[in-house]
């Protein structure tokens, strides 16, 4: 039996910013840090007994929120594995466009869940939902599965998971202050209320 644990990078500069990002990179701010730090105690308690492996998406953010939460679970950040499968969509010409320039010329931008496919050039979602199969195929047909992805590879991956069609996809929440625990078809969503970054004391 596998069981998952799915969330996104905390936020970053290019989210405040209201930024896209795709296959490009941005820091997280220190709200970011804050929720990773969160989520990693959050989780903690969810994998207290036993063993599991950490993967992470290869792009800086969501390596930068692996380590932290890495460091809540006393993981040692050097196994995380990193896999470019697990990286956002790209979103061709969009990328280090923001919503408000995007929507100056694109007014029903919004309209549509799925509207990040319109940006010319961006990865398709079968090309998504390939590479993450590939990825799955992978994995041990039993095991513990820590995941840090995006917003948008991690529903495609939910939906996979749970076995939902293309538009329920899109329904789908992209939070970066909880997790999803995924197993045997089920999910439970796990919200990671912000602590007191004072309170935590930091691996040296």
């Amino acid at each position: 039996m596998r069981q998952f644990f799915i969330l996104r990078h905390g936020q970053t500069l290019f989210n405040a910013e209201q930024k896209l990002q795709g296959h490009c990179n941005s820091p997280l701010t220190e709200k970011g840090q804050h929720q990773a730090l969160s989520v990693g105690r959050v989780l903690q308690a969810h994998l207290e007994s036993g063993s599991y492996r950490v993967y992470s998406s290869s792009l800086g953010r969501a390596l930068q929120t692996a380590e932290i939460v890495c460091q809540q679970l006393d993981y040692a950040t050097d196994e995380i594995i990193a896999d470019d499968r697990l990286k956002e969509f790209s979103l061709g010409d969009w990328e280090q466009k923001t919503l408000p320039e995007l929507q100056a010329t694109l007014p029903d931008l919004l309209d549509e869940a799925d509207w990040y496919l319109q940006a010319p050039n961006s990865e398709r979602y079968e090309q998504v939902q390939q590479r993450l199969s590939q990825w799955l195929e992978t994995l041990p047909e039993t095991g513990r599965f820590v995941v840090v992805s995006h917003g948008l590879t991690g529903i495609v991956l939910r939906g996979m998971l749970l076995g939902l069609d293309y538009q329920q996809v899109w329904q789908q929440d992209l939070p970066q202050d909880a997790f999803f625990k995924i197993e045997e078809g089920q999910v439970e969503r796990i919200d990671c209320p912000l602590v007191d970054l004072e309170t935590l004391v930091m691996p040296a």
